[in-house]
């Protein structure tokens, strides 16, 4: 077989893609002896000779490609709060399961019910990577309804900072509290903060 050149602007790629490139296993082995690809799960290699930037969400189409950006990461994402997360928050159904975890960067699931789940999802990029992330409006929803797993200072910051923003909506957040049972809550911490 003729040398393969992996691809230099993908920094993953899947199993189906290499079997479709005509590789065989025993040469993807080769390939990962060579230390050009390494293994992460079933359906993912890592290209060692991608020659570029790696955010941290690039991660989640590999390891859990059916995942939302969530809580704390979403809403530093969207600027709410200075809270450094030391993990990716990511929502997945009760139903669904995620075999393989990375080392780094660390995931933390969270299982939300099928109608938390597919509420407020949008998608968004970082400059490196594509990845599905619930709107502006569910994340605050989100964080208002976890606030003790939160943290109540953090969920004050994030509300105030959210109610600072000239491009907030107020009645779609107002819409999602009451879809996912923290209407009363966001009521309450709208009559402190304003």
């Amino acid at each position: 077989m003729r040398e393969f050149t992996l691809p230099p602007k993908k920094p993953f790629i899947s199993a189906s893609e290499l079997s479709s490139l005509g590789l065989s296993h025993y040469y993807i082995q080769k390939l990962i002896n060579q230390g050009k690809l390494v293994k992460l799960n079933n359906s993912y290699y890592e290209n060692l000779e991608f020659s570029g930037d790696i955010s941290d969400f690039s991660y989640i189409s590999v390891y859990a490609p059916k995942s939302v950006v969530c809580l704390m990461s979403a809403a530093r994402f969207y600027n709410l709060t200075n809270f450094l997360p030391d993990s990716i928050d990511l929502a997945i159904d009760r139903d669904m399961k995620i075999s393989t975890l990375p080392v780094w960067p660390q995931f933390h699931i969270v299982y939300y019910s099928t109608i938390r789940y597919e509420t407020g999802v949008t998608t968004a990029t970082d400059g490196t990577a594509e990845f599905k992330i619930y709107d502006i409006e569910k994340t605050v929803a989100d964080i208002l309804y976890y606030r003790n797993k939160v943290g109540i200072e953090e969920t004050k910051e994030v509300l105030k900072n959210y109610l600072s923003l000239t491009e907030r909506n107020l009645s779609k957040l107002h819409r999602y509290a009451a879809k996912l049972g923290c209407g009363k809550i966001l009521s309450t911490y709208m009559e402190v903060l304003l």
